[in-house]
C-alpha cells in the first residue's frame, strides 16, 4: 500500500446514505438489471467500436455514456459554460464523487482516462480497457510519478484528451480535495489546455414537481451516489438504484490558463478554485490510509 496516496475523510456509514423518497424493490431491481446490461453490453462492444473511424466511435460512446446514468434511475443535466477547443490536446480534471463519473464525463469530454497499472492484467476489464485507450500508470510509487507525468505529457502532445481526477480518490460531494498537482506539469510540458469539470448530484424532495430538475429544485447534496471509503460496489449500486429523484449536474467550464511561469502548483489552485472554490489552507492534508479507494480493486470503476 503506498504511503503517499491521498484519501478523503468520507466513510459509507458516515456520507452515503440518502435521506429522500425511496423507490420500491421491484422497480429498483429492474433499474439495476437495466443499468449493469447496458454497461456490460458497452464493455462487450469495445473491441467493434475500436474499429470504426473517430468521429462516429465519440458519437457512439457520448451516446452510451449518457445512457448509463439514466439506466441507473439518476437524471442528468449538463451545461456547457465554454466550447470545446477546436483541436490539441486536452486535459479534463473533475472532482470525484461516484463511479457515476465515469459515463458522466464521457457523455460529454469523452477521452483516455487514467488508471493504475494493475487494472492492465486484470482478466477481461484489463485487456478491454487497454482497448479503449486507457493509460496505465504505477500509482503505488512516488519515484514513478516522473514516468506517469511523461505518460500523459505524450498522450496530450499526440492532440488526445485525457481524463483525471486528480483529488486521487473519492468523496462525497459535500467537500473535496487538493488538487495534486503532478498532473498538470504534464499540461504544461505539452502546452495543453486544462478544462475543469464539476460534478454534482442531489436529490430532488418528494414534494418536488415531477418535471422538476437540480435547476429548479432544492435538493440536499446525493448521498446515495458516494462511492467512498470501503464500500463494496454492489451496496453503491443498489443504494443509487433505490433512491428516488436523483439528478447529476455536469458543468463544463471554461479552460484555465497554463502560463509555465506559475507552475503546476498554482495551475492545480486555479483548477481546483474553478471546480470546487479555493482550497481551505487550515484544513489538514489527508493522507493514504488502509481504506484508500486507490489500491483497491473496487476503483476499477473509477477509471
Amino acid at each position: 500500500m503506498s504511503t503517499w496516496l491521498p484519501v478523503a475523510p468520507c466513510t459509507p456509514d458516515g456520507c452515503a446514505r440518502h435521506a429522500g423518497a425511496v423507490r420500491a424493490p421491484l422497480p429498483a431491481a429492474l433499474l439495476l438489471l437495466t443499468g449493469c446490461t447496458l454497461v456490460l453490453l458497452g464493455v462487450a462492444c469495445v473491441p467493434l467500436v475500436r474499429l470504426l473511424g473517430a468521429t462516429r466511435r465519440e458519437r457512439l460512446v457520448r451516446r452510451w455514456a449518457r445512457a448509463v446514468p439514466r439506466a441507473f434511475g439518476v437524471r442528468v443535466t449538463v451545461r456547457r459554460h465554454a466550447p470545446e477547443p477546436a483541436a490539441g490536446g486536452e486535459l479534463v480534471v473533475a472532482n470525484h464523487i461516484s463511479w457515476l463519473d465515469i459515463p458522466l464525463i464521457a457523455s460529454v469530454l469523452p477521452g483516455r482516462m487514467l488508471a493504475k497499472r494493475e487494472i492492465r492484467h486484470w482478466p477481461l476489464l484489463g485487456p478491454l480497457a487497454a482497448l479503449g485507450g486507457t493509460l496505465f500508470i504505477d500509482r503505488d510509487r512516488l519515484r514513478a510519478l516522473p514516468a506517469a507525468v511523461r505518460t500523459v505529457t505524450a498522450a496530450l502532445r499526440s492532440g488526445s484528451r485525457v481524463v483525471v481526477f486528480p483529488e486521487g480518490s473519492t468523496w462525497c460531494g459535500r467537500g473535496g480535495g487538493a488538487f495534486r498537482p503532478a498532473v498538470f506539469q504534464a499540461a504544461i510540458d505539452a502546452g495543453a489546455t486544462v478544462r475543469p469539470v464539476r460534478i454534482a448530484y442531489r436529490a430532488i424532495p418528494p414534494t418536488a414537481t415531477a418535471t422538476a430538475t437540480a435547476d429548479d429544485a432544492a435538493g440536499q447534496a446525493a448521498g446515495a451516489v458516494a462511492f467512498v471509503g470501503d464500500d463494496p460496489l454492489a451496496a453503491s449500486l443498489w443504494r443509487v438504484v433505490r433512491a428516488a429523484g436523483l439528478t447529476a449536474r455536469v458543468d463544463v467550464l471554461a479552460p484555465v490558463p497554463v502560463p509555465g511561469e506559475d507552475g503546476r502548483r498554482a495551475l492545480a489552485r486555479r483548477a481546483r478554485a474553478a471546480v470546487l472554490g479555493p482550497e481551505d489552507p487550515l484544513r489538514p492534508r489527508q493522507t493514504a490510509v488502509a481504506s484508500d479507494r486507490a489500491n483497491r480493486p473496487a476503483a476499477s470503476v473509477h477509471h
